[in-house]
């Protein structure tokens, strides 16, 4: 699967740990940025995700800010984006499970790096149920 992934300066040393994590188990990693630690503004990484999954290049996405809360806003802003905010890894499922969602924001001053993985994990394997969940999903890009 290709998975673009983005961050701020915050989520710059959470970003790179995930994607040497996606790398090691066979996924293609489209790296959209920032690149170090130096001061930058999240809603230009968490759009560049946003776009990266929207146009096709990449299948699902992950954003990593301070956080999670302004790059997920952001990643929103794309059309056809459904990015959700997980501190948990229920939450991690359940968007997945009942939202579809194609991008996972994080804040990596708010978790660890292990419970970015069993985030990651459980969202990459989760299924979307479909049901009455599509017509929640079809409401939701009407708006």
């Amino acid at each position: 699967m290709i998975i673009a992934i983005g961050c701020d300066h915050a989520g710059y040393p959470l970003k790179e740990a995930v994607k040497e994590k996606l790398i090691a188990e066979g996924h293609e990693v489209l790296d959209v940025g920032t690149n170090s630690t130096e001061s930058v503004d999240y809603p230009i990484y968490g759009k560049a995700v946003g776009e990266a999954v929207a146009s096709g290049k990449a299948e699902r996405g992950v954003a990593i800010c301070g956080s999670g809360i302004g790059i997920s806003i952001a990643c929103n802003k794309v059309k056809g984006i459904r990015c959700a905010l997980c501190t948990s890894v229920e939450m991690a499922e359940m968007c997945r499970r009942h939202n579809n969602a194609n991008v996972i924001a994080m804040g990596a001053r708010m978790i660890s790096q292990e419970l970015a993985f069993e985030m990651i994990d459980t969202w990459m394997k989760t299924e979307f149920e479909g049901g009455k969940h599509l017509r929640r999903i079809n409401m939701l890009e009407e708006i």
